[in-house]
């Protein structure tokens, strides 16, 4: 069976916007798929392959801190090839949600012929 078009358009943005959340503070890898089921209802399966991809490429580095109620937390952080990876692929979105909005809005709004 076919994926949602909303499926495909979360799982291609996903990387995005888990740069821009670290972007804003650096998180451990449960409260950052906690904060992207929240906004766009991604669950915490799809984030731990996503985290570990984002560190092999260089975007993310990682440390531990202990934790008074279970074992050390990772956190993730950006770095600075994960901040400009964050810019550039903004500046690829908004283009493209201009173009494409720009396209829903010149289409008829009924689907009389």
């Amino acid at each position: 069976m076919p994926e949602t078009i909303d499926i495909q358009l979360k799982k291609g943005v996903l990387g995005m916007c888990v740069l821009a959340l670290l972007a804003r503070s650096e998180n451990y890898a449960y409260e950052i798929a906690s904060e992207l089921n929240t906004a766009i209802g991604m669950g915490e399966g799809t984030i731990y392959p996503l985290m570990r991809r984002m560190q092999s490429d260089g975007l993310v580095s990682t440390y531990l801190v202990e934790s008074p109620s279970g074992p050390s937390r990772k956190y993730y952080r950006l770095t600075d090839a994960g901040r400009k990876a964050l810019s550039d692929q903004r500046d690829e979105w908004r283009g493209f949600a201009r173009a494409v909005d720009a396209l829903l809005d010149a289409a008829p709004t009924s689907l009389e012929a």
